[in-house]
Order: structure tokens, then C-alpha cells, then sequence
């Protein structure tokens, strides 16, 4: 991201919008919102990623002089307005939820403020950023979550759609609880570990199983993980990995980080089988390592079989979120500066679908937690001019179904806003942590939710509410365009 230039990463109606809107002249400050609708895999959060590579992409947004030929030659854009696009550089504000925060539906995780042709221009890329990693760190903290404390290493580069995708995926794997990646060049990027055994092929490549064993032990005594299930896990694979251990402990050599990896065929009677092995040979702390297709659900059935695995690779359906390939995150209009006032005028998006109306105006989120049990209560989408006192009590309601209230009483909860803002006048005003400190932040934010909002089988939805202020606006947007739609008709 930090070398490429990225600004044709753009659908063409983008462009051609921004076209119109400079021909007019149309140019005054917007507001969109970035939000999801529904939670990934059924589940009842969401995991933001991708921010640090979104204020990438703003600050290296500009067009050079090949993007300007490439665009004159598709005779659609005329030369004054290329003309402006070789002076262009982004000059809004952005807001975001920082990286690793857990997050829920129809919340603004991405709030862009802009003249209205550089926040059309931005829709796609930020879109594509945040909506893939997103999607990834979700998966992965379910993952995690399945786990259960084991360490889960993320391998599924060779799977991923494209070196892009393998490599911001891993990143966003480690952000949502991956120990580590086998990807070397996502490894260097962010400096985030490096994990990985052997393949089958090391194994067949040498006379019989015990040399090849032998071998690799020699060549990395600090951190032996043996293959096991090339020929055959419990009369081959396992007896030659303790003949390996029993000679490297007869010679001194400690055995600090050492175990197996099995890659196929029944993995809960294998590991117990194969844990007795270990056992009786001295070995009952040696790490047994699974893959072979995992993901979530897999390995919530291998524990509940109390499976003798202790350590997870996971790779094709946590890289591709293979059950739930697309997050789904859309980017709409939520206000438009009146040039006469300054003030932002609300806008709102109607839909036969009522999933689909948006939240109007200039609108910021509050994370609403209980002083006793540090768990979220509810989130509090508001507008930016409304603010709140912990001391005070508060009243909630469901905006859909409005006579479902809650009494928060005044003393008992805290209180936090969501949104920071990352970019202003064009400008980075907001240093990323390290992925390592996102990964442990995100599992602190993952504490706050109550377990039933984590199990993966009908979990219960955690309510986004709308204060008073901002439902009364969004409804009487709604009766006024309802009156302009009848009026249309008669």
C-alpha cells in the first residue's frame, strides 16, 4: 500500500460523477457514512480493520501524469477537467473506529467529510480496505474464539484471491487473535511473527521418515514440529517423532518449543492416540498441531470431543471467510452543507426496504458499558452536537420496535465515543498501533461482549439504539418525503 499508487483504485462512475459534479459547478461539503448491515457469519459483531491502510491510501491519493494520459484516452473526460484532477489531493476530515474495536450493524465505522467530488472519489477504495479486512479479523476472532486460549496460526496464502488479499488478510488474521502468519512478507510489513513446520514433500523427499525427522531436528532443535501424517500418524509418523525427541533429550539438546502437526484423517482420535504416545514416552508437554480444513465450527466439535490438540493451523476458510465471503459495508450520503448557513442539511436514503433507509445527518456512535461488569450495555448511534452525562439516567429504545425501552440509572454504566478522528484537512492526525498492540487491544474489546453475543449458534444481537434526538429527525425526514410522494400523485 505505502508503494503503490492507488488512486485509479476507483469504480468509473466515480469519475465520471466527479466530472459532472465539476461541470456544474457542484462542490459543497458532504457527509457519508461507512456502515455494515449485517453481522458476518451469523454472528453478533464485527472486528474494524483496514484504517492504518485507508490513511495510507488518502495520503498518497493523487494522479500522475500516466493516470491522466490512461483517462484522456478514453475520450470521456474533457481537458479542463483533467487539468483539475493534476492538482488534486484530498483536503476533507475523516473519522474512524480505531482497528481492533469490536462493531456492530448500521454504526458509522468510517464518517467522511469533503467537498463532495473528493468524497465520491474515495468511496471505492475505502470500501474495498475496510470491507475485506474487516471481514478477515472477524472470521479470525471467531476463530480464536473456538480455540479457546490454543495458539492459531494463519497459513492460507496460497489460498488467498491474490497476494493482496493474502497479505492484508494475514495482517487482519493477527489483528483479530492469530498468533502469528506463515506469510513472510506480511511477516516483514508489520512485523508480526513468523510460523510454519514442514510440508509432505520434505518427507518424501528423503530415504524413510525417521531421516527426514532426524534431519529437520538438527537444522532446528528450537523449534522442532514434525509432520506426522505422510505415511501413516500412529504406527509410523508418531513413533519416529519420540525415537527423534528421546535422541535429541539423550544428547542434551532442550526441548524448549517441540511437538507434532497433524494434516489429515480423524483428528480427535488421532490426537488422543497420539497424546498417549507422548505421554508414555515422556513426552505429555509436546505441542500436537492441527490444520486439515479447519475453521470455527471444526474446532469447536474437536474440543467438545476433548481432541488432544493444543495448537491450530488454519488456513483456506479463514484467508477467504469461506462461508461468508463478502462484509458487506456500504458507503451513503448522510448530510450536505447549506452555503448560505454552514449548517448541514440531513439526507436520507428511502427503500422498500426498511434495512435499507439510512441514518440522516452528522452522527458520531457511544459505546454505553456497565460500571460493575466492564460489558457492553448498547451502542447510542447520536448526532455529533448531543452529549451525554454518566451521572445522569438514561433512557434507550429500539428504533424499530420503539416501546422496547431500557432504564440505564445514572452512576452505573460508562461511556465512550468510537469515532477519532485520522485524517483533517487532508492531513494524518492519528498514528496506528503496531499490529501486535491492535491484536491484544482487539482482545480486550472482545471481553466486553457477554458470552451469549459470542457463541456461534443464534447469539444474542447486542442493541444499537438511536438517541431521541436523531430518531425525531430521521422520522419526520421520513413523513416529509412520504407527504412529497403523495403529493406526486395527485
Amino acid at each position: 500500500m505505502r508503494a503503490n499508487n492507488l488512486t485509479l483504485l476507483t469504480d468509473l462512475y466515480e469519475l465520471t460523477m466527479m466530472q459532472g459534479y465539476y461541470k456544474n459547478p457542484v462542490n459543497q461539503t458532504v457527509i457519508f457514512d461507512m456502515f455494515y448491515r449485517n453481522n458476518p457469519c451469523d454472528g453478533a459483531f464485527a472486528i474494524c480493520a483496514g484504517v492504518e491502510q485507508m490513511i495510507e491510501y488518502i495520503e498518497n491519493l493523487h494522479f500522475s501524469e500516466k493516470d491522466i494520459e490512461y483517462l484522456r484516452s478514453l475520450s470521456i473526460f474533457e481537458e479542463d477537467f483533467l487539468q483539475y484532477l493534476g492538482n488534486f489531493h484530498f483536503t476533507g476530515d475523516i473519522y474512524a473506529i480505531p482497528e481492533g474495536t469490536v462493531i456492530f450493524p448500521r454504526e458509522p465505522m468510517v464518517k467522511v467529510i469533503a467537498p463532495i467530488m473528493e468524497a465520491q472519489l474515495v468511496e471505492t477504495a475505502i470500501l474495498n480496505i475496510m470491507n475485506h479486512q474487516s471481514l478477515i479479523a472477524t472470521k479470525a476472532a471467531r476463530v480464536c474464539y473456538a480455540a479457546k486460549g490454543d495458539g492459531v496460526m494463519e497459513f492460507g496464502l496460497r489460498r488467498a484471491q491474490g497476494p493482496d488479499a493474502g497479505i492484508f488478510g494475514a495482517r487482519a488474521a493477527v489483528i483479530g487473535g492469530c498468533i502469528g502468519t506463515s506469510n513472510v512478507l506480511t511477516g516483514q510489513m508489520f512485523d508480526v511473527p513468523l510460523l510454519g513446520t514442514h510440508a509432505h514433500s520434505w518427507i518424501m523427499s528423503f530415504p524413510d521418515e525417521y531421516t527426514a525427522f532426524k534431519t529437520y531436528a538438527k537444522l532446528y532443535p528450537n523449534s522442532c514440529t514434525l509432520l506426522v501424517d505422510t505415511y501413516d500418524v500412529l504406527k509410523s509418523g508418531v513413533p519416529n517423532a519420540i525415537r527423534v525427541f528421546e535422541e535429541m533429550r539423550e544428547e542434551g539438546i532442550p526441548l524448549k518449543k517441540y511437538g507434532i502437526r497433524i494434516d489429515s484423517g480423524d483428528l480427535a482420535y488421532l490426537s488422543k492416540e497420539a497424546y498417549k504416545m507422548l505421554a508414555a514416552a515422556g513426552f505429555d508437554d509436546a505441542i500436537i498441531s492441527a490444520s486439515s480444513d479447519l475453521d470455527e465450527y471444526l474446532i469447536q466439535s474437536l474440543k467438545g470431543q476433548d481432541a488432544k490438540i493444543n495448537s491450530w493451523g488454519v488456513g483456506t476458510k479463514l484467508i477467504t471467510s469461506d462461508n461468508n465471503p463478502a462484509f458487506g459495508g456500504v458507503y451513503k450520503l448522510a448530510a450536505v452543507k447549506d452555503a448560505s448557513s454552514s449548517e448541514f442539511i440531513p439526507k436520507i436514503k428511502l427503500s422498500e426496504n426498511s434495512e435499507k433507509v439510512t441514518n440522516p445527518g452528522d452522527k458520531t456512535v457511544y459505546r454505553i458499558y456497565s460500571k460493575s461488569t466492564g460489558k457492553i450495555k448498547a451502542d447510542l448511534i447520536c448526532l455529533t452536537n448531543e452529549k451525554f452525562n454518566p451521572e445522569q439516567t438514561m433512557v434507550i429504545f429500539d428504533p424499530n420496535e420503539t416501546w422496547k425501552k431500557t432504564k440505564i440509572l445514572g452512576g452505573t454504566y460508562e461511556i465512550r465515543e468510537l469515532l477519532v478522528p485520522v485524517i483533517k484537512e487532508g492531513r494524518r492526525v492519528y498514528d496506528s498501533p503496531s499490529v501486535m498492540e491492535l491484536r491484544e487491544y482487539c482482545q480486550k474489546e472482545q471481553n466486553t461482549l457477554w458470552d451469549e453475543s459470542r457463541r456461534f449458534t443464534n447469539p444474542q444481537k447486542v442493541y444499537v439504539d438511536l438517541s431521541q434526538q436523531l430518531f425525531d429527525m430521521k422520522k419526520e425526514l421520513l413523513e416529509e418525503m412520504s407527504e412529497k410522494s403523495l403529493d406526486m400523485f395527485h
